[in-house]
């Protein structure tokens, strides 16, 4: 069985990962740091913080070691190995190396480390990060594969699209009324109660939430 070891923890990682399982493939997730988001990552926040859990029908669980974790993947089961090493992505011995991380920053792969490299999104190079770079942005080129040159660079602006992300109208802890995947309508604020935040006033589907009780300030 061919192996694919994908590094990051959002929502972008768990989409990839659940798309390279349900092709046949064995898939090992590996999350280097905290999680901010509540089930973005949903195969791998909830399975890192309980342990166990299936999301659309796939079993993720948090896996001890790098050969438990290549046992999980051949049973069919997505193993999760929190905040591993260098040594250990390595020991995994993957034949295909995902970095999902997103992280903005110049990226610490490179094309040798493992047969096939492949970046997602803006900041990695081909020939000097991976072998091929996946564009993530929204567009036409959206999930265009370069196997010469980068992605568009960062707009550094989507998060803060008001059309697709909703932000808190007060400090507070979070308390959210809905779930990932969920599909929510524009609602009117109550007039006895205007400073409640759980009156959507976006159409679509949930794809993230911070997770519960996490502080927010209003910006």
């Amino acid at each position: 069985m061919v192996t694919v070891l994908v590094r990051g923890g959002g929502d972008l990682a768990t989409g990839t990962a659940l798309r390279l399982h349900r092709a046949g493939l064995g898939v090992v997730i590996a999350e280097a740091g905290a999680a901010a988001r509540r089930q973005a990552a949903g195969v791998v926040l909830r399975g890192r913080l309980r342990g166990l859990v299936t999301v659309e029908g796939v079993r993720a669980e948090r896996a001890a070691s790098t050969d438990e974790a290549r046992a999980m993947a051949a049973r069919g089961i997505v193993p999760v190995l929190v905040a591993p090493d260098r040594e250990s992505f390595q020991a995994v011995r993957a034949d295909v190396l995902v970095d999902a991380r997103l992280t903005k920053q110049e990226p610490d792969i490179e094309p040798g480390s493992a047969p096939l490299v492949i970046g997602l999104g803006p900041g990695f190079a081909v020939g000097r990060h991976c072998h091929a770079v996946v564009e993530t942005q929204r567009g036409h080129t959206l999930g265009r594969v370069y196997w010469s040159g980068q992605a568009l660079p960062d707009t550094g602006t989507p998060e803060g699209d008001p059309r697709r992300v909703l932000r808190a109208p007060v400090d507070g802890p979070l308390r959210a009324h809905v779930e990932i995947g969920q599909q929510v309508r524009p609602a009117r604020r109550s007039p006895r109660s205007p400073r409640r935040a759980s009156n959507e006033p976006l159409a679509g589907v949930v794809r993230g939430l911070i997770r519960p009780a996490s502080p927010s300030a209003r910006e």
